[in-house]
């Protein structure tokens, strides 16, 4: 009966076998996988032992540039040529970034491994998992909220947070060190951009990642876009010259 029951559950359903004694009683526990885990065929809940695919770490290389690139601009919008500051920021936010990447994938699973232990990405609806909470006899909802892309999802939020961290730590001296052609006021001015936009990544991040981990696998794979593309920059130089 609890078989039949999950297969007409949402796919983020699923059994969590547990064993009682050494031979034959077996209970079905209808409930959300634990994280790392995720649905198999059967409904079953089991570890995910794959790794990212090509347009997944294309995904996480694109969400992982976007702090550096965004430090980069608004150090040289507010720098510009008042300061020769600028370039030991740049460098500073290039090691913050890049420590905190080594750091997030130290600490994610496999920890201690500069690799990643993944589930595979499916569908759309496996980035919004909490949109999907069924209701069988329509009164009870059974919460079935989970994270079935392990780790994509998390990765990012938990890299942007080192990154925050360690721009607070390290940029605050170094401006102040070395920033004295600039005003009291615009030497910290990059600082306070960052503290702007990595509220307005996370939200990014936790709302539109799929759309956007789904559009780079989409631009990836789709070979007649691509030569959509291409046609249009031909027409564009051409019409330039």
């Amino acid at each position: 009966l609890a078989v039949d029951r999950v297969a007409s559950l949402e796919v983020f359903c699923g059994l969590d076998l547990v064993f009682w004694g050494l031979i034959t009683f077996i209970t079905l526990i209808i409930k959300v996988c634990p994280r790392g885990q995720r649905t198999n065929y059967q409904k079953i809940c089991e570890e995910c032992e794959g790794s990212p695919e090509l347009y997944d770490w294309l995904y996480l290389g694109f969400m992982a540039m976007l702090p550096l690139v965004l430090h980069w601009f608004f150090i040289e919008w507010y720098s510009g040529k008042k300061s020769s500051s600028a370039l030991f920021q740049h460098i500073t936010a290039l090691f913050e970034c890049t420590a905190a990447a080594i750091v997030t994938l130290l600490l994610n699973d496999p920890v201690g491994q500069l690799s990643i232990r993944s589930c595979e990405v499916k569908m759309l609806s496996d980035w919004y998992t909490m949109l999907y909470n069924p209701s069988p006899d329509y009164v009870t909802t059974l919460h079935c909220t989970q994270e079935a892309v392990f780790p994509l999802y998390t990765i990012v939020l938990i890299y942007y947070a080192f990154c925050l961290f360690l721009m607070m730590l390290l940029r605050p001296l170094l401006v102040k060190k070395i920033a004295c052609g600039l005003g009291k006021t615009d030497r910290f001015r990059s600082i306070y951009a960052a503290l702007y936009f990595f509220p307005i990544l996370t939200v990014l991040q936790a709302v539109g990642g799929g759309l956007l981990c789904e559009c780079h696998s989409f631009l990836f794979f789709n070979e007649h876009l691509k030569v959509f593309l291409v046609d249009i920059s031909i027409v564009l130089l051409s019409l330039r010259y």
